[in-house]
């Protein structure tokens, strides 16, 4: 069966969120190994036009969520100024190749490529093997800024509680939360450019206090003096008892977790019908196909229907 192809906007700046899995058995990847995937992303981040927003390595697979930028953004001495901070003196820079170069950084697929295959070769030296690592070809959906960015966003930071690895977001490193809170977002690694006006104060530790506060509610989050932590607090649990956990923006967001993996495109049902449009082609479907809305994510569709199991 022919591959389905990528819905990639090479001319505006656009969100995507990226997911890419192991084709090994169990959990390959420990701690060392997700620390060397952080620092591959950190590497390629710096070269590539792209600006990380939020990021969950786990122990079979990671997440990446990007905003790629366009490659008229870029001089020419721009291309030539990362070519040098990325490959140093080891190399000269390649004589008329400033489009071949801007062309290939502002491409998700070429980023993406050069991660994995960079962490390839890191594992299969490190653990003595040969062969493939990664498994299908990775998945990615079109993401609008604002609300469906946030609840994406806060939808990864929350997978090391989902997997009951951790208590709270920010005690688990490997994910974007982490990264903020236990290394201060260290070579100014992640952006909290999330084109949410809530979020758009000046101060970067506001920001990520208050996008903090977001990851919380959204998974129904109780810090407890600094100490412990539950999914669902008690007086929440209670409450929403007395509604027979109908449609509470905790218990919807939870399990309508493929939205922000499967739905190909996710926003306002305006956004999400304009992209589509732009990608009507590649779809075989015989009937258009029309946003759908996220039940308990008010204001936020997707490009189509998912079971509601």
């Amino acid at each position: 069966m022919p591959r389905i192809t990528r819905m990639i906007i090479p001319d505006q700046e656009t969100v995507y969120h990226v997911i890419s899995r192991t084709v090994l058995g169990g959990y390959p990847l420990g701690d060392e190994e997700k620390d060397e995937l952080v620092k591959i992303l950190l590497k390629f981040s710096k070269l590539y036009f792209t600006e990380v927003l939020g990021f969950c390595a786990m122990g079979n697979h990671f997440h990446l969520i990007v905003r790629m930028l366009p490659e008229s953004h870029f001089s020419d001495d721009e291309v030539k100024s990362r070519y040098k901070m990325f490959y140093g003196n080891v190399r000269e820079f390649p004589q008329g190749k400033v489009p071949v170069f801007r062309f290939k950084w502002a491409s998700l697929s070429e980023l993406v490529r050069e991660i994995k295959q960079t962490f390839s070769r890191y594992f299969n030296k490190r653990h003595n093997r040969r062969g493939t690592l990664w498994g299908e070809r990775f998945k990615s959906l079109i993401v609008e800024d604002g609300e469906a960015l946030i609840n994406c966003l806060a939808y990864i930071d929350l997978n090391p509680l989902r997997a009951n690895i951790v208590k709270r977001p920010e005690d688990y490193r490997w994910c974007s939360l982490g990264y903020h809170v236990q290394t201060g977002n260290k070579g100014n690694f992640l952006s909290l450019e999330f084109g949410l006006k809530e979020l758009s104060v000046s101060s970067r530790k506001e920001r990520l206090r208050r996008y903090r506060r977001y990851v919380y509610e959204a998974a129904a989050l109780k810090r407890s003096r600094g100490k412990s932590c539950k999914m669902i607090d008690e007086k929440i649990i209670e409450k929403e008892s007395k509604t027979d956990f109908k449609n509470t923006r905790a218990y919807k967001f939870r399990y309508r977790t493929r939205y922000f993996s499967d739905s190909g495109i996710i926003g306002s049902k305006a956004f999400v019908s304009t992209k589509y449009k732009q990608f009507k082609d590649i779809f075989h479907s015989k009937h258009e196909k029309k946003p759908k809305p996220v039940k308990g994510l008010d204001g936020i569709y997707s490009l189509k229907r998912l079971s509601k199991s």
